[in-house]
């Protein structure tokens, strides 16, 4: 059994690390695992971005789940609405700690004339396939999502899918404990090439990757918040390369639990 000496100092360690690495990556030196392994050629744009999406999460009768998310994305150095994302789900757990879902989502893309001119506004709708699971690594909290959706994006025929995995890591603060040091990953790989070589859907293979280290407020059994930077690291079809467009991003999320 471990003593209580020794926890502690697990607990210490692991905070230092927590707060090393966060001030390493706002300080400029982090980037996210798939950037530092991939080769940003001279082609790479990048823009700065204010996301602020809502989450909201009811617990059923019978162990089932309802969930709606409202996320608004502004983009060209925080002055244009770029994204809009409506997403409903049902949700089931089938452990406390294993839950699979159901879901939808539209997405708004405004403000686009470099992708589509004659037509600077263009929609996509989705279904998609979620997996979820969380539970304790020591004092940090762990959670697992992975995602299959199946899109259909205006302007580009047929049906794109894209798998997505997302890992997060949240570390309690031990001196106050409704605040935590978050740190998550998720990578975007689609699984088939959507419309013509020179069209606007997406290509077989790497996507896109978010990194985002920030810190977690819980106010009360319903509502905690993040607040942090996101690297998004995308791979766009009309750029030379798989990764040649960076977002940094202030992301602010709420999520709400009832």
């Amino acid at each position: 059994m471990q003593s209580a000496a020794t926890h502690h100092r697990t607990r210490r360690w692991g905070l230092l690390i927590a707060i090393g690495v966060l001030a390493w990556s706002l300080s400029g030196g982090g980037v996210s695992p798939v950037q530092a392994l991939t080769e940003l050629g001279p082609h790479t744009k990048s823009d700065f971005r204010l996301w602020a999406p809502v989450y909201l999460t009811v617990n059923l009768p019978n162990r089932f789940l309802a969930y709606m998310e409202v996320n608004p994305r502004i983009g060209d150095d925080v002055t244009n609405i770029d994204q809009l994302l409506l997403r409903p789900a049902i949700g089931y757990k089938l452990t406390d700690t294993i839950s699979i879902w159901q879901g939808y989502a539209w997405v708004g893309n405004f403000n686009q004339p470099h992708t589509f001119p004659q037509s600077p506004f263009f929609e996509e709708n989705r279904i998609y396939q979620q997996v979820n699971y969380t539970t304790k690594l020591g004092d940090f909290k762990f959670l697992s999502r992975t995602r299959l959706e199946e899109r259909w994006i205006e302007h580009a025929d047929g049906t794109a899918v894209r798998f997505r995995q997302m890992f997060r890591l949240t570390y309690p603060l031990p001196m106050a404990p409704d605040i935590g040091l978050v740190a998550y990953d998720e990578i975007f790989a689609n699984a088939n090439t959507v419309g013509s070589v020179k069209g606007k859907g997406p290509q077989a293979g790497f996507d896109q990757n978010r990194f985002f280290l920030g810190i977690n407020k819980t106010f009360n059994q319903y509502l905690n918040v993040d607040l942090g930077y996101q690297n998004q690291l995308l791979n766009q079809r009309s750029l030379p390369g798989n990764a040649n467009f960076i977002n940094h991003i202030l992301l602010i999320q709420f999520w709400i639990t009832i």
